[in-house]
């Protein structure tokens, strides 16, 4: 009986360690098929990033949550995996950033713009690597990556002055002997939910306005681009850690709907700032409005550019294809319906078709390319779904309309002609790169036309005629909060104030006045 014991004990043995070397052989199979372990990404490693990333910081990196991995659109390969934060670690995070606060809200606001524009000197040395993370991750053109580094450094630098600016009013008083007086103070904590599109620059502006203002940020950013927030942490944290301040000013999780739920039911976050959709916008401003907190949304854009008769198309046709390929159609600000006058329409079809075949598609970290994949297979669905809802609808597809045959989530650039202006499908914002071309009989028309989507955050009209300029800017002309003329809808500068209105959520972000969203007034 014993020698049978044994014997059994031994094949047990024997087997579990036979099961541990299995366990190891595909753990290390898992881990070599990782982009971040191929010579050609290697540099990601300069991030400071590895094979498997704690996904949550607060002064201190850790995460016990669900274990993910960063696909790359380009090519559906993990990039490398994150441990992602749960409810548990979130707590922490709130506790360590309302400790931080306290101490944060009584440095000198001059003294926080020198911290902020330290985020932008380290944010420089670190632009093109990062800007190829954004790039790998996310899905646009390289450049465009880049560019969203380059907007967190150009709002440091903003925010760096604006810290000797913040300014009260003085106001007379009835009372004898006695003013008035309006003075701004800082909120608390701050919390950040930003979007996949960008990654980057949407948490930059937020934070580097916050702090200044005498805040501190928590940040949760999408779950398809966890690594783009860990790399910028890092960024981040290594200032602070320069300057003996705590981590926890600038705190961040990776994690699902749970962690975001709980942002917005938390009353210790005074202010919710919300990039996403208009749906999901619309339960974030419920849930915060419902504890009577303060939320600053940044939602859809179902955007329009107007051609009228006496458009320079010189100018008009390189700037609607910036406008509407872009990002492959991904910015809250892309082009989405095209209303041109009826004498042009043909013929701005036609120009925008022979330029749409030049665009050099091909893999969004070569510098050549200009137009790169959709994010996730989702989005690819999503256009294929809306494609075809315009042919059922009665439009015609004259360019594009398939997904490409090749590695990755592309799909071609799209227009379609002959649908009406208040098709389901044209007032429908579709997060792809779908153009509806629609004629027009004139400025006033095109201007209604513009004007009866539910989202109003971006417009362009070109013109050459300056009563119409006025007009499109004045009480009568675009409803929305990004009024251009002869360029594009897309794209904006930190020093004016960025969102939009109806029900692109009504926010305000980067330049302007759009401090004062993230202060409380008191008079006194």
């Amino acid at each position: 009986m014993r020698m049978a014991m044994s014997l059994v004990s031994r094949v047990s043995r024997l087997h579990l360690v036979q099961r541990g070397v299995l366990f190891h052989l595909n753990t290390a199979r898992m881990a070599s098929s990782l982009l971040i372990n191929e010579p050609k990404y290697s540099w990601l490693k300069e991030l400071g990033l590895s094979e498997e990333n704690h996904g949550v910081f607060n002064g201190t990196w850790f995460g016990s949550g669900e274990v993910v991995e960063s696909i790359s659109p380009s090519n559906h390969k993990p990039i490398a995996k994150v441990i992602q934060g749960n409810l548990s670690d979130y707590e922490k995070c709130v506790s360590a950033s309302a400790k931080a606060y306290q101490m944060w809200c009584e440095v000198p606001a001059p003294k926080r713009g020198e911290v902020v524009r330290q985020f932008g000197d380290a944010f420089r040395e670190k632009i093109d690597i990062l800007g190829r993370l954004i790039s790998l991750e996310m899905g646009k053109i390289v450049v465009e990556g880049v560019g969203e580094v380059q907007e967190f450094v150009d709002i440091a630098d903003y925010a760096a002055g604006l810290s000797r600016m913040f300014d009260g009013k003085v106001f007379p008083s009835e009372r004898p002997n006695h003013m008035l007086l309006e003075q701004w103070n800082p909120l608390g904590v701050v919390g950040v939910i930003s979007a996949f599109n960008f990654p980057c620059a949407v948490y930059g502006w937020n934070n580097a306005l916050a702090l200044t203002c005498g805040n501190v940020c928590l940040w949760k950013g999408a779950p398809t681009t966890p690594l783009t927030s860990i790399a910028v942490t890092k960024v981040l944290e290594t200032v602070l850690k320069d300057n003996n301040l705590p981590g926890a000013i600038c705190s961040m999780i990776c994690g699902g709907t749970d962690v975001g739920i709980a942002m917005t039911k938390d009353e210790r976050i005074p202010l919710i700032s919300f990039t996403g959709s208009t749906p999901a916008g619309h339960k974030v401003s419920q849930a915060v409005h419902d504890r009577f907190g303060k939320c600053v949304l940044e939602l859809g854009g179902n955007n329009a550019i107007i051609v009228l008769e006496d458009a320079d198309l010189n100018i008009a046709i390189p700037a609607i294809m910036f406008a509407c390929i872009g990002t492959a159609g991904q910015r809250c600000t892309t082009t989405r319906r095209l209303i041109v006058h009826e004498k042009l329409h043909d013929q701005v079809v036609e120009k925008l078709i022979n330029a749409y075949k030049q665009l050099r598609v091909g893999d969004p970290l070569e510098p050549s390319t200009l137009y790169g994949p959709l994010h996730t297979k989702d989005a690819v669905g999503m256009f294929q779904r809306a494609v075809e809802a315009a042919k059922a609808q009665g439009g015609t597809v004259v360019c594009g309309g398939k997904t490409m045959q090749r590695e990755g989530n592309y799909v071609e650039p799209t227009i379609v002609v002959g649908l009406k202006h208040d098709a389901d499908i044209v007032l429908k914002e579709t997060f792809a790169p779908i153009l509806y071309v629609i004629k027009t009989q004139g400025f006033e028309e095109a201007v209604q036309w513009n004007n009866e989507v539910k989202q109003g955050l971006s417009s362009s009209l070109f013109t050459q005629n300056l009563n119409h300029l006025f007009r499109w800017i004045g009480p009568k002309g675009s409803d929305c909060g990004l009024i251009n003329v002869n360029i594009p809808t897309s794209g904006a500068e930190i020093g004016g104030a960025f969102g939009g209105e109806k029900h692109t959520g009504g926010g305000r972000e980067s330049g302007s006045d759009s401090w004062k969203q993230y202060m409380r007034r008191s008079t006194w």
